[in-house]
């Protein structure tokens, strides 16, 4: 890479590791990873949970949240950050040096009803000098189901890991054309977020007209609006979706999904 600083890993919780925050140092890139590690801080006499429950509400955000039903909600979160010293565990002290990092605390206000209540904990080399800046790596946090979402088409969907080739290359060969499988049927997920946008956001012009001229073969009505929510319609019927009343759209769903208002 020739600009690693623009390289931001981001992960969950088992990503929570203090060598992999030395090696990004190291290389000169960049992490965003939910911390489920109470790390110690400061001169060593306590931890980051301590310094964090001290510091006063620094600001407020707005959120969208999916459960796993599929129903959507808003959440209020209450947004605490500090600059802290961490130590690395007490059994590797002596291999690894101290680390200046950002703790990012993102609590939902109020117990919901229904679902988990979301209380993210983020760390990072990065710097937060403001409720924007904070705000900003939530976004970017949030974006990781939706990693996770292209993933699980590659492996549900495609059957990624059951093939079985004989040689790397053509594992590598396979894994590419899946890839672009994936990418294209994540693009289902436009169907929730712009239903009324034009069909060519996502298909081409000579999609549109395969898609037209199927229908008529397959004795579907032609769709009332030319919209990206018709046409992966039109797609899903031909896939065995009936479309009912009563049906939910068809999408991919990403559960725990939270996007910002």
């Amino acid at each position: 890479m020739n600009d690693p600083g623009r390289c931001v890993h981001i992960g969950d919780r088992e990503s929570d590791i203090y060598e992999l925050f030395c090696r990004a140092e190291t290389v000169g890139t960049h992490f965003l990873v939910r911390t489920c590690v109470d790390r110690l801080a400061g001169d060593g006499k306590y931890t980051i949970a301590d310094e964090m429950r001290e510091l006063r509400i620094q600001g407020l955000h707005r959120i969208q949240v999916t459960d796993e039903k599929g129903h959507r909600s808003e959440a209020i979160l209450e947004i605490r950050y500090r600059r802290i010293r961490v130590l690395p565990p007490i059994g590797k002290q002596k291999q690894y040096p101290e680390l200046m990092l950002t703790v990012i605390c993102a609590q939902e206000r109020g117990a919901p009803n229904g679902r988990e209540r979301r209380d993210w904990r983020l760390i990072t080399d990065l710097p937060v000098r403001s409720r924007n800046e904070a705000v900003e790596k939530l976004k970017w946090y949030s974006m990781r189901w939706k990693i996770e979402t292209f993933h699980k088409i590659l492996k549900s969907g495609c059957n990624a890991e059951e093939s079985r080739p004989r040689t790397a290359q053509r594992l590598t060969n396979l894994i590419a054309v899946f890839c672009i499988l994936s990418w294209r049927i994540f693009w289902t997920m436009m169907n929730r977020a712009v239903p009324d946008a034009s069909p060519t956001l996502a298909f081409t012009a000579l999609e549109i007209r395969l898609l037209d001229q199927l229908a008529s073969v397959k004795g579907m009505q032609r769709p009332q609006t030319k919209s990206i929510s018709a046409y992966l319609i039109r797609i899903a019927r031909l896939g065995g979706y009936l479309a009912r009343a009563s049906d939910a759209a068809p999408e991919t769903r990403s559960y725990g999904e939270a996007s910002p208002v």
